[in-house]
């Protein structure tokens, strides 16, 4: 009887696990649907490559998690490297007839440097004589930068082109602080180095101040630059577009401004479409996704390779203890350690690009990554493609390789370095009540020892501050450093650029912080040169996850973070910075060569 019911139990689970299954891919099966809606998977004669802006633009392309997307967890993203392969295919493909860019009010979170470098793509992709149109009811400022290398913009009758120029507004927490009963103990090097200021300031510095004028000033004047050479308007007339605040203006004047063609609902612009494909009426468009045209294209398939490994994200010493980032994504120590060491061993492999596009993070973690990416220039040349910012510690594991290449808009920079200590005697003692006693058997045996709510129960001594200060200058030299080895100057010279200070690429090569301006195309062609290459593949890494390991193993956003992302919007990154501050950290994990936490540029 006991075997009986066992096999009946067994049979009961078996099922119930082919039912959960069943269902996992029947809801796949239903979103997959719904989200090809109007496109196919077959790239046939006449097609055009639809580029839909929805969602925040990312480095790389990433599987979706199934279940993620059904409970309503994942957020739409765009990978960077697919819609740039893409394009590029567009371009040669004789099967693909134009490019349609679908514009969202959803489309964010692309540096202005990662929008440069799609921008290039869509001009060299013209350089095929093939056409580009692009249709939105709201154009955010990123968007229309993007949508003006068009043939033919078209906005809704009563839709929206945002066009105001550049901005950024820091947060600032001092007197949230305050009135919570927390001290920030900040250490520094660097007259420029302003991630501590929302801690212990209520507004800008006029160092940070100087540094925020010049590389929004340097963005800025290159996208008056270029926007003006795709509409043919002058950067003073542009100028006072911006100052219109078109946002708020009617369609007709954006028409008389030469910001847009033409007026249209959607299903005007797809009737604009089908003349200029030449379609016979009911004949439907034949849409195809940047996913499915890559699908369909030959890869070259070469002997020796050129490696292009992604370095994106918050640099940590491991991310299940992050105590930086808001984001999702890390470069992290020992598993960007042990990429590096398998391509410095991979005989196929001749050279290795290093897509960098981090604000850095951890000064002990970049220092680590710093002296494997020696031990790989050792063995085979190493380029570095800066993406959005390759800044502070960005720019430290980058400093030392053969070649460093950026975008004109990349933010980097940043060499310098601090140190936050939050103390919560006052919080914890006046404000909660809690009352503590100390045994130690040396003078500083609970130097730094955090409370359970993450702060120190007491506040630093005189000498405990020096030889905080003096560990932050230890990682200010050591930085400076290995930049004046890397880039074959000194340590002086590097200071003068140096003192936590941000640079845009355009800036940066004029102070000898980067070699030449140039996307990842460039430096993939520059590494070529260094290997002695003719002919070569390129394989990305780090190889992306399988749909087993996105099912069972991937780190999400709970439900709940992601509703409150969504809900709080821009207070969200201050709640999580607050949350940080509260989790236990050792003095040691308080050193940091990073950018502000949150630079936001809108």
């Amino acid at each position: 009887m006991k075997e009986f019911i066992k096999y009946v139990f067994a049979t009961v689970v078996g099922l119930g696990l082919f039912m959960l299954i069943g269902g996992i891919i029947f809801f796949v099966s239903i979103i997959g649907m719904a989200a090809s809606e109007g496109t196919t998977t077959s790239v046939k004669k006449g097609s055009v490559l639809r580029i839909n802006l929805a969602g925040s633009l990312t480095e790389r392309a990433e599987e979706e998690n199934p279940l993620s997307m059904i409970m309503g967890e994942q957020m739409a993203t765009l990978g960077l490297d697919q819609l740039l392969d893409a394009i590029d295919e567009a371009a040669t493909n004789d099967k693909i007839e134009g490019i349609y860019i679908e514009v969202s009010s959803a489309f964010g979170g692309a540096t202005p440097a990662m929008l440069q470098e799609l921008r290039q793509a869509l001009l060299k992709y013209k350089e095929s004589g093939k056409w580009i149109m692009t249709y939105g009811d709201i154009y955010s400022e990123g968007a229309y930068y993007l949508a003006s290398v068009a043939d033919k913009i078209v906005v809704n009758p009563h839709g929206v082109v945002d066009w105001h120029g550049l901005g950024g507004a820091p947060m600032f927490y001092t007197e949230t602080m305050k009135k919570l009963g927390v001290k920030m103990h900040v250490f520094k090097v660097g007259t420029f180095k302003s991630a501590v200021e929302p801690y212990i300031n209520t507004e800008m510095s006029e160092a940070n101040r100087l540094q925020t004028t010049a590389y929004l000033t340097s963005i800025w004047n290159q996208w008056l630059d270029e926007v003006g050479a795709s509409r043919q308007l002058t950067a003073e007339q542009l100028n006072l577009l911006a100052d219109s605040a078109t946002a708020m203006c009617p369609t007709e004047f954006l028409l008389e401004s030469h910001l847009v063609d033409t007026l249209a609902y959607i299903d005007g612009f797809k009737e604009m479409l089908r003349a200029k494909l030449e379609l016979k009426e009911k004949k439907p468009i034949n849409f195809v996704s940047p996913a499915d045209l890559m699908a369909s294209a030959k890869k070259k398939d070469e002997k020796d390779r050129i490696a292009v490994y992604y370095a994106y994200g918050d640099i940590v010493d491991q991310a299940s203890t992050n105590p930086l980032s808001t984001g999702e994504t890390y470069i992290e120590t020992m598993p960007t350690i042990r990429e590096l060491q398998k391509l410095r061993k991979d005989e196929k492999v001749k050279a290795v690009v290093i897509r960098v596009n981090s604000p850095g993070g951890s000064a002990f973690a970049s220092e680590q990554i710093w002296h494997e990416v020696q031990l790989l220039k050792a063995e085979k040349p190493v380029v570095i493609s800066m993406g959005g910012m390759a800044a502070s510690g960005g720019y430290y594991i980058s400093c030392g390789a053969n070649k460093i290449l950026a975008e004109p808009s990349t933010l980097t920079g940043s060499i310098g370095i601090f140190g936050m200590v939050p103390e919560g005697q006052e919080l914890l003692q006046d404000k909660v009540g809690l009352r503590f006693d100390v045994v130690k058997t040396n003078k500083h045996s609970d130097f730094g020892a955090p409370s359970v709510m993450g702060v120190m129960l007491r506040s630093f001594d005189e000498s405990e501050s020096a030889m905080m200060q003096a560990m932050i200058e230890r990682g200010y030299d050591l930085f400076i450093s290995r930049v004046a080895e890397g880039r074959g100057i000194t340590k002086d010279s590097v200071d003068v650029i140096g003192q936590g200070r941000v640079w845009t690429g355009e800036q940066a090569i004029k102070i000898g912080l980067v070699d030449q301006l140039g996307n990842l195309e460039d430096a993939i062609a520059e590494a070529a040169k260094l290997a002695n290459l003719e002919k070569y593949s390129t394989d990305s890494y780090p190889a992306p996850s399988n749909f087993i390991d996105k099912l069972l193993n991937e780190k999400q956003e709970s439900y709940f973070d992601v509703r409150m992302r969504t809900a709080l919007g821009d207070l969200y990154p201050m709640l999580s910075t607050m949350q940080w501050m509260m989790q236990p950290q050792r003095i040691d994990q308080c050193v940091y060569t990073r950018l502000p936490y949150e630079l936001k540029i809108w």
